[in-house]
């Protein structure tokens, strides 16, 4: 399944050529009971029919560059229900993770007391890992960028390591449905 990247009359680096050019005209190829297309090819003007993996966009959209600065930070909340003294077990007793995805010090990322006090190491990784996502996820466009700009000059196996982070920064950035 695909979902167009470009849009008609939009500028993009024709990479395969070296040249910009306008869409002049979006593609999609359809297969039957499918809800969306199962790939997109754009119309250039340049001869042929691009995949969306040869252009390039002149600039990165305001609202995908504010999601790639998001700055997601690790805080701790106050065990409501033990005192320090009944959780020594824990990382860090009589509190629990909370990792806030706002600018201000509410919305993220919680978990249940019950289930911190029976997993405390795992949910303490876990909370890591969520705030950790942004910064990775910015590593792996990058790895992608690279793949992109220079496709013949990476070694296999980081090559490999690129198409597998696009992969996944693709699910990342895919809509959610509606």
């Amino acid at each position: 399944m695909a979902k167009a990247t470009f849009h008609k009359n939009q500028r993009v680096f024709v990479r395969p050529v070296g040249t910009w050019a306008l869409v002049e005209k979006v593609m999609p190829q359809w297969a039957k009971g499918l809800d969306e297309p199962l790939r997109v090819f754009y119309d250039v003007g340049l001869g042929r029919e691009f995949a969306s993996e040869e252009l390039q966009c002149e600039t990165v959209p305001d609202a995908v560059q504010a999601k790639r600065q998001e700055h997601w930070r690790l805080v701790r909340s106050r065990n409501k229900w033990k005192s320090p003294a009944e959780c020594t077990h824990h990382p860090f007793p009589g509190t629990h993770p909370l990792v806030i995805t706002n600018d201000a010090e509410w919305g993220g990322w919680r978990v249940p007391g019950a289930e911190y006090d029976l997993y405390p190491e795992r949910i303490e990784h876990q909370a890591r890992v969520i705030v950790s996502a942004p910064r990775l996820a910015a590593i792996a466009r990058s790895l992608v960028d690279a793949l992109r700009d220079q496709p013949h000059d990476l070694p296999d196996d980081v090559a490999a390591l690129a198409q597998e982070a696009q992969a996944v920064l693709r699910y990342i950035d895919q809509a959610a449905p509606e």
